[in-house]
């Protein structure tokens, strides 16, 4: 019995064309990038917010901001991050407020509360 035939190769496109260039320009990858550089604002703001804090508390805040690697990520952390700006020695009620700017501009239809952190 000879052996199967081998399965027909796929060919996304012409010899010597990039197929990912046809879809650079699609509404989809568009919608992702601008996503992306929305999550990069708001973790800016993040990262810029605890910052100035002192204390074990906001180290663990600042390597948790840090390595966030979505937008969920960072909203999980908006309330200790609310938390740790209230009650830091330099409380900065600006501070807050770009945050909470930054948060609407990825979750548009959120409310400005934020929850109390765990354990407090």
């Amino acid at each position: 019995m000879p052996a199967p035939a081998p399965a027909p190769r796929q060919y996304l496109g012409p010899p010597g064309q990039a197929v990912w260039s046809a879809s650079a320009a699609s509404p989809d990858r568009a919608a992702h990038m601008a996503a992306r550089r929305s999550f990069v604002q708001v973790k800016q703001v993040f990262i810029e917010a605890v910052a100035g804090l002192a204390g074990p508390r906001a180290d663990w805040l600042r390597h948790q901001v840090r390595h966030a690697k979505e937008p969920l990520d960072l909203w999980l952390l908006r309330g200790a991050v609310f938390a740790a700006l209230r009650t830091s020695d330099q409380a900065d009620h600006r501070r807050e407020q770009e945050l909470h700017r930054a948060l609407d501009s990825v979750f548009p239809d959120t409310t400005h509360s934020a929850p109390a952190p765990w354990g407090a």
